[in-house]
């Protein structure tokens, strides 16, 4: 075997180890025959019928040791469903939560985040959705040709989200529930594909981390370019 093909040998190698890692590929979400109520345990037989993607990168594409952060995927005829398993070392939440309403700016402090358009044709319009690991929320119409796209906070999409922390293994937990209708027009099918990235902001600022599943290249979550694909299929 040539030293091109031992070296291709060894890439698929480490992408396989790395399951659905934050190389080439889509993240696949799988089908589920019936919604569930929101669930933050991985080991549960909704989640374990989904393979993760890690979100384990800073922004310029360096492994940040200590904080792979694990998400699954499923779908139902209604429903987009993701969930967040996240490492920590110190956590940094906000002092006053409130869970019965959004909270703007809850990027200032740790969330776990999705940004997932279905239009391929303008990739500056898409949503953004987050949960905090006390369940704060937030929900954004996201159009970056706006002067200030932080303006579509006021949109709501009706999606739930659910949170624990265990303080013990130093992991936080979080689960979203989001309304097909609140981000594609189209009946939901195997094979249907999103654009999406994945991130998580963590930690307080002077040792802040921006964690993210494909890295933007820039220091800017908000960088479609570089979004990765999230696939509708039936079977993990």
């Amino acid at each position: 075997m040539n030293n091109s093909l031992v070296a291709l040998c060894l890439l698929a190698m480490t992408g396989i180890a790395q399951g659905q890692s934050a190389g080439s590929g889509a993240f696949r979400s799988v089908y589920a025959a019936k919604d569930v109520s929101l669930d933050t345990n991985p080991r549960s037989p909704f989640w374990r019928g989904a393979a993760p993607v890690y979100a384990e990168m800073d922004t310029q594409g360096k492994i940040i040791p200590g904080y792979r952060t694990e998400v699954r995927s499923r779908w139902t005829k209604g429903s987009l469903y993701l969930l967040y398993t996240c490492p920590y070392e110190e956590l940094y939440l906000n002092p006053s939560p409130v869970t019965t309403a959004e909270t703007n700016e809850l990027w200032n402090w740790d969330v776990a985040e999705i940004f997932i358009g279905s239009d391929f044709k303008n990739i500056r319009r898409y949503k953004e959705f987050e949960v905090s690991p006390q369940a704060e929320w937030v929900d954004l119409d996201i159009n970056l040709d706006l002067p200030d796209h932080t303006v579509g906070w006021t949109w709501n999409s009706g999606f739930e989200v659910a949170a624990r922390i265990d303080r013990k293994t130093k992991i936080w937990y979080a689960a979203m529930r989001i309304p097909f209708a609140a981000i594609d027009q189209r009946t939901p099918a195997a094979g249907t594909i999103f654009r999406a990235n994945l991130f998580r902001s963590q930690g307080p600022p002077d040792r802040h981390k921006s964690i993210t599943w494909k890295p933007p290249m820039t220091a800017a979550f908000h960088t479609p370019e570089r979004f990765g694909q999230l696939e509708l299929v039936m079977k993990k």
